[in-house]
């Protein structure tokens, strides 16, 4: 099939569902109303709390939550065809996954810019306050743990049975110095975004060609040391130094890497030779429910709360921002997942080579090797345009590095605020330390991307991940229960995600225990009965809810959108 033709009816439908829907959410049902003042506004203290113009939060927002998965899972998630995954890309990110962000978005505003664990505090009491941040706990540092080794395998120098790019090494550490020197620019010297948009661009593709000239020969285990240190530094440092400006300028490279591809794929048309369901590979898991986990951010996620409440509310200077920033990011997110699944189908020049690659689950599951096949197929696609192919996949390369590290110092700092959020609940208070959190999150990450979890790692770490996402959907449905608003917009998607993931983790974990992988069953089981309590309490809430006993919830003083009205 010529792969215009799905790029043309994603492009179609994603267009209409911000146009309707999300102003349908934004003005029905959440009400965004800017006469009431946002914790950025409120609570501005210049290290976490920051007003910031909408365009660059739009951009760290969506650098945070892009990342590796709109990428990683449908270049996996192919092995089932092409259909079944833009199929799901376009209903999960319309219907599902922009309505679960810019719920978590809306809820965080109007509690203080505070987690969805803390609002779960609000709306269900104390033990779901802490059955939520464990399970985002894991979710954080699952996803950290492989970002970590996926960032890793890619910029090695050299590895086994797959194509490595350690010519994005250069850049990716490049860009962290040119997002700090405008960084301070912005902060201290206000310098125009214009000005910093055009020369941080320019300055990531010089670095770009620079690093196809002087190759930093790092191996792996270097790697992760060095990719945690960075995240370190990068959750204790103020926001506005580096990772608003890394995000922004990041941002910039990924529009044009998906611009440039896009206009490759309309100009020469690629044809998609991968099925448009395939069966026949061998070892594949059943695509129901697998698909919907495998998937991850692309249609809907959990870890998109995480960042919509960690730091995105914290700087969101208007409510009326919250409908761009949280339902239109998830939109763009979408459309990063269709390019994805094109160009790992529209790249080879056979279904034979396609079927050679996707051979079987255990051949194309490998995580660098599932990248490495994307990187190839938009490297391709540019190359097409008359631009080399060793810097065209080289641009690629760090347009997935560079996003899997926003996500990586974006999600340490997250995990911080989680650990410090349990540090409080818990009656721990020297855990409230930044440099003290920091270093647990650190160690965390570190023990998870060095498991011998491998693959395992990624189907785990998609499964809880949308098992959060169906928790906060329905914590947002209590929310809107409490304030006599319908609830079908977060009920029915969060019916759907609960069933699938839950589903899916228990058969996980029925092959765990058949294989005997004592670290992938105590992490599985304990995040099936966190999740089991947490759907628990809400059963009491709405129990008590129909007698007449509900909890009262902590809001901003100064808030006009109390959560109980």
């Amino acid at each position: 099939m010529n792969s215009l033709i799905p790029v043309i009816v994603s492009f179609v439908c994603l267009l209409l569902g911000y146009r309707f829907y999300s102003k349908y959410l934004a003005q029905k049902i959440f009400c965004l109303d800017d006469s009431s003042p946002t914790p950025a506004v409120t609570m501005e203290d210049g290290l976490d709390y920051v007003p910031t113009h909408k365009a660059i939060v739009f951009n760290h927002h969506f650098a945070s939550i892009a990342g590796l998965s709109p990428m990683l899972g449908p270049a996996l998630a192919v092995i089932w065809g092409w259909f079944p995954v833009i199929a799901w890309l376009i209903i999960g990110s319309i219907l599902m996954g922009a309505v679960h962000d810019l719920a978590a978005l809306v809820l965080s505003i109007r509690n203080q810019g505070r987690s969805v664990g803390e609002v779960a505090n609000n709306l269900l009491g104390k033990r779901a306050r802490i059955l939520f941040l464990l399970i985002i706990f894991f979710a954080v540092a699952l996803a950290m743990g492989t970002f970590a080794k996926v960032i890793a395998s890619l910029l090695q120098f050299e590895a086994e049975g797959f194509q490595t790019y350690p010519a994005a090494s250069f850049p990716a550490a490049m860009l962290m110095v040119i997002a700090m020197v405008f960084g301070v620019l912005l902060r201290k010297k206000k310098v125009g975004l214009l000005m910093v948009s055009i020369m941080g661009t320019a300055l990531t593709f010089l670095c770009i060609w620079l690093g196809t000239k002087f190759t930093i020969p790092l191996t792996y285990t270097p790697l992760i040391y060095l990719l945690l240190i960075y995240s370190f530094a990068a959750s204790v440092l103020p926001v506005w130094l580096l990772l608003q400006p890394r995000d922004f300028i990041n941002a910039f490279t990924l529009y044009i890497g998906m611009f440039v591809m896009y206009i490759a794929i309309f100009v020469f048309q690629p044809t998609i030779t991968a099925p448009a369901i395939n069966t026949t590979s061998q070892n594949l898991p059943h695509m129901i429910p697998l698909l919907f986990v495998v998937v991850a951010c692309g249609a809907i996620s959990g870890f998109h709360s995480v960042v919509a409440s960690g730091t995105t509310a914290k700087q969101l200077a208007k409510e009326s921002d919250a409908r761009a920033v949280g339902y239109g990011a998830m939109l763009a997110e979408g459309a990063l997942g269709v390019v994805a699944v094109i160009a790992c189908t529209a790249a080879f020049s056979s279904s034979e080579e396609w079927f050679t690659h996707y051979a079987s689950w255990n051949a194309a599951s490998g995580l660098g090797a599932t990248l490495s096949v994307f990187v190839h197929g938009g490297g391709t696609f540019i190359s097409w345009l008359g631009v080399p192919y060793h810097i065209s996949s080289t641009f690629v390369a760090l347009v997935v590095v560079s996003f899997a590290l926003t996500t990586l110092d974006s999600g340490t700092r997250i995990l911080r605020y989680n650990i410090e959020e349990l540090g409080n609940a818990l009656h721990i208070p020297i855990i409230k330390n930044r440099f003290l959190s920091t270093s647990i999150a650190i160690v965390a990450i570190w023990y998870l991307a060095t498991s011998s979890m491998g693959k395992s790692l990624w189907v785990l770490f998609g499964t809880t991940n949308q098992l959060l996402a169906g928790l906060v959907l329905l914590t947002a449905t209590v929310y809107l229960v409490m304030n006599k608003k319908p609830t079908y917009v977060t009920a029915v998607p969060m019916v759907i995600m609960l069933v699938l993931t839950i589903w899916a983790l228990s058969k996980n974990l029925i092959q765990y225990i058949a294989e005997g992988h004592r670290e992938l069953i105590v992490v599985g089981s304990a995040i099936l009965l966190l999740a089991i309590g947490l759907i628990v309490e809400v059963i009491l809430f709405f129990i008590r809810h129909r007698s007449g006993g509900t909890p009262t919830a902590e809001t901003s003083e100064k808030s006009t959108h109390p959560v109980i009205p």
